[in-house]
């Protein structure tokens, strides 16, 4: 009962609901962010994330709703094994990248394969052919992509793990992970990603190497805005570290070739590109600019890559077009969560065609609910829809509420609601 009366204030001091309860119940007024048993209460400003909706759930949590405690549940045990894996470093893998700066991020291209077996003079086997949807297992032998999704994905998840229970294990774990990554002078990746997905014998890197860091990115930055709520041991420096690398990195993405190149790609690639650069402009305070890049996106996204009854076709043609199809929304509903937060509707943008987000998502319903899919696939995994049913839903469209109970769920359970936007659930990286 004191823990009801303590989120009840707690949820009128921070404006989610209004107070019944008396003077003498009501919990003293917080100093800054935080509040005894509850922690944080402040939304966090999260570029992804609803920061409001983040704090309805931790009290819905807190007073053991269902849907929540359930899925808090799932997270925690997932993050508790964060506490004990990592920190990551690009600066540990083997290899030296082009520059001969092993803080530059290092990695292949992973469906290009050698044509003769490797020699003394040929170490490579080149040259290399593309073998669409087959991952070279050789790409593995560089750490810093398998890294990454580790480390950021950590990240993300202590993040959430102390935000929803106040624990300061996770803020510090997180804290420790971000520092070593992205700002610890030994162990820092530089703001880049020259050397990304390079085929040996024809190329250093490429732009399609960007997709790498695909929404993960966005999830550091979301990581470090809930963190700035007020974490134990999360610094207004290591803030200013993290706002300072972001602008960095975004203004490499605008200005590089290899940025620029992926800013022209008519598929999962540039819609990618347009999520991670207007991520990072709302983390770094240009919201001008993300608001320009998501009003873009309607016209040079949706338009171009969706067809009026919601079919994909530059991701449906790939022999991997499930896991496509579901990955190019994955970006495109985040951008729409990102556009909210700046005045933008994507989800109900409409092409002159007649295509919408709301018609792609639908596209999916009978393969998420019935595993019927007409399309290539060489691994079909029917929970893969389940984020962006749950996006769309969110959104207002009743077809995929309707839809939600009827889709398997990823192992692991069900997180969305508590980090409520699309991720990639068939992960492909390891495949």
């Amino acid at each position: 009962m004191v823990l009801r009366h303590t989120v009840v204030a707690a949820l009128a001091v921070a404006g989610i609901v209004t107070s019944t309860a008396t003077s003498a119940e009501a919990a003293p007024a917080p100093h800054g962010c935080t509040v005894p048993v509850i922690g944080a209460i402040c939304p966090p400003q999260t570029t992804v994330l609803d920061g409001n909706q983040l704090l309805r759930t931790k009290f819905a949590a807190l007073v053991g709703e269902r849907t929540a405690k359930t899925a808090l549940n799932n997270l925690l045990t997932q993050a508790k094994t964060d506490l004990k894996t990592g920190p990551w470093s690009v600066t540990t893998k083997k290899q030296v990248p082009p520059s001969g700066d092993k803080h530059d991020y290092l990695s292949l291209a992973p469906y290009w394969w050698p044509t003769t077996e490797p020699t003394a003079e040929n170490p490579w086997g080149c040259p290399f052919v593309q073998k669409d949807g087959q991952r070279n297992p050789i790409v593995d032998e560089i750490t810093d992509h398998a890294y990454r999704g580790e480390a950021f994905t950590a990240i993300y998840r202590l993040a959430l793990a102390w935000y929803y229970t106040g624990d300061a294990r996770y803020a510090q774990r997180a804290a420790l992970d971000l520092r070593t990554w992205f700002l610890d002078a030994a162990t820092k990746m530089n703001p880049n990603m020259n050397y990304a997905q390079g085929i040996p014998c024809k190329v250093d890197g490429r732009g399609i190497g960007i997709i790498e860091f695909s929404y993960t990115l966005t999830e550091v930055v979301d990581a470090t805005a809930i963190l700035a709520t007020g974490a134990p041991g999360w610094t207004k420096t290591d803030q200013a570290g993290m706002t300072g690398w972001y602008t960095q990195f975004l203004d490499w993405l605008r200005t590089s070739k290899n940025g620029t190149d992926e800013a022209k790609a008519q598929n999962n690639h540039g819609s990618f590109y347009d999520m991670m650069a207007a991520s990072l402009a709302l983390g770094t305070g240009q919201r001008d600019l993300a608001k320009k890049i998501a009003q873009d996106a309607g016209p040079n996204r949706i338009a171009p890559q969706i067809n009026a009854d919601g079919y994909q076709p530059q991701e449906a043609s790939r022999t991997r077009s499930w896991h496509y199809s579901n990955f190019n929304l994955v970006a495109l509903t985040r951008l729409a969560q990102i556009g909210k937060h700046v005045g933008v509707d994507l989800w109900h943008y409409t092409a002159p065609s007649g295509a919408s987000l709301f018609k792609a998502v639908d596209f999916l319903i009978p393969g998420a609910t019935q595993g019927q899919w007409s399309y290539p696939e060489l691994d079909f995994r029917q929970y893969a829809a389940l984020d962006v049913l749950h996006a769309a839903a969110d959104a207002g469209d009743k077809a995929a509420r309707k839809a939600l109970p009827l889709v398997p769920v990823e192992p692991g359970g069900d997180l969305y609601p508590v980090r409520p936007a699309a991720e990639q659930l068939d992960d492909i990286s390891t495949s």
